[in-house]
């Protein structure tokens, strides 16, 4: 039977049940509180008063359970720091275990779409997060505007205008938690064929056919998206900055062309600018959104050159489409803290933005370079200098080896194969996408080394000194 259960004091929850007096009792209970991994090493537990009170048993009870547990190594207790549950005693929680062999763990992580984390400007963020707060009206506090903070909305405007030629009105922007939740928004308003690249991410396309869209394949070349094929789609998802995941430019006169498709049959141009900024070997492309802003929603986020864990996104609207986005999004902010957005505000306001994407922007085309120089000549990397990704391409049946090896190794990265829509008319090209971005900087040398490896065992007529693997 159940005596006593504890929520308060230093919050432990303890049930004393099964056999035997009180005391041992309570020692079992703690006992299977530590093995469980419940009370994680280090946990300070409740003063022996307090714990006593909350059970309803003897303040000599706690302490000389506690004794016990300490005489056996489950407990630590020290003059000062009170008790403490014993490092070496602790069992892993589940998810700290050993992986079995078949889910090995990753050593090296060269996965795409993800920025350096170890990067974050935390102190630059934390001012701005203090200057924000100290400055936030007391409105602030309360219910959200659906549009996103009107502090964001302008400082937004501001930037894209002046660094990605985006034309802004902040009454055209809504902020919103990223991109998968602004193309989730405007799935409501799009119509019923959309056309996207025929490689790209999957759960884009996922996404919109769970809003009932159907999605056409676009072709690529060497000039990006064949857009003179849309036919009949309604409206088209372009990532013509830098194609996601092949990393070609939309070419110029293609740019012109999607324009004048979009105006000729009233059809939309969604425009996802996911990493506009990083353009290594020149000047960054300007959005397509300035060629004609109504005819073409511009999307952003800080997932890229930020953090994704913000969850911080925009949408630069035709002025047609705010109300209609806003009735689907409702009357107030669930998803972006009002708190994120005026950090962000300030953080682009006062320029450390701006500063964060040079300082990055150095960083990821260093890396690219040692990537390049790291696998050629034994592959090719293709693409322009630009982002946080690079595809390295490959022949027939070398993507699948690749991935085989990159297990062996503990190297997490992509093939190519799995971004292309499944009713593409293109041949399927085999390639690893390697995110260079990903690994922290004292761990990128290493995750480059296993790229390496498998590279040359590929390829053993080009061999790097000293390098001898097989991964047939």
């Amino acid at each position: 039977m159940t005596e006593s259960w504890v929520n308060s004091g230093d919050d432990l929850h303890l049930e004393l049940t099964g056999a035997g007096g009180r005391r041992a009792r309570l020692i079992r209970a703690l006992r299977e509180a530590i093995r469980s991994g419940r009370l994680a090493p280090g946990t300070r537990l409740p003063s022996y008063r307090v714990l006593a009170a909350d059970l309803g048993v003897a303040r000599n009870t706690v302490a000389e359970s506690y004794a016990e547990l300490v005489a056996e190594g489950w407990l630590t207790a020290r003059q000062g720091s009170g008790t403490r549950v014993a490092a070496r005693t602790a069992a892993a929680p589940v998810a700290d275990r050993p992986a079995a062999r078949s889910e090995r763990r990753p050593v090296h992580d060269l996965k795409p779409s993800t920025p350096d984390a170890s990067a974050f400007p935390r102190t630059a963020w934390l001012a701005s997060a203090r200057r924000a707060l100290t400055a936030a009206p007391s409105e602030a506090f309360g219910v959200g505007d659906p549009r996103g903070r009107v502090e964001l909305r302008q400082a937004l405007a501001d930037y894209l205008s002046r660094a990605r030629a985006v034309r802004a009105d902040p009454g055209h922007i809504v902020v919103c938690a990223g991109f998968a939740h602004a193309l989730r928004l405007l799935s409501a308003v799009l119509p019923e064929t959309v056309a996207v690249e025929s490689y790209g991410l999957p759960f884009h396309r996922e996404l919109l056919a769970g809003a009932g869209k159907r999605t056409v394949a676009l072709d690529l070349d060497e000039h990006g998206a064949r857009v003179a094929d849309l036919g009949g789609a309604g409206a088209v998802l372009l990532t013509p900055a830098h194609q996601f995941p092949t990393g070609g430019p939309l070419h110029a006169s293609r740019r012109a062309a999607v324009v004048d498709w979009a105006r000729d049959t009233g059809g939309l141009i969604l425009e996802d600018d996911y990493d506009g900024e990083f353009r290594y070997d020149r000047q960054p492309i300007g959005a397509l959104q300035a060629l004609d802003p109504e005819r073409v929603v511009y999307l952003g986020s800080a997932s890229k050159s930020l953090s994704p864990a913000l969850r911080l996104g925009w949408m630069v609207l035709p002025g047609r489409l705010v109300d209609p986005v806003l009735a689907v999004k409702g009357p107030r902010e669930f998803w972006s803290s009002a708190l994120d957005q005026l950090t962000l505000a300030d953080f682009l306001a006062c320029g450390a933005y701006d500063r964060h994407v040079r300082r990055m922007r150095q960083s990821y085309r260093r890396r690219r370079d040692q990537l390049v120089a790291a696998v050629e000549p034994g592959v090719r990397v293709t693409g322009i200098a630009a982002g946080l990704h690079a595809v390295l391409e490959m022949a027939d049946g070398e993507e699948k080896r690749a991935l085989a090896a990159a297990r062996g190794l503990g190297l997490a990265v992509d093939g190519l194969s799995p971004y292309r829509h499944p009713e593409s008319a293109m041949p399927t090209r085999d390639g690893l996408v390697v995110g260079y971005a990903t690994p922290p900087e004292h761990s990128f040398a290493a995750a480059l080394d296993a790229l390496r490896q498998i590279v040359s065992a590929l390829h053993p007529a080009a061999p790097r000194p000293g390098e001898s693997y097989d991964i047939r």
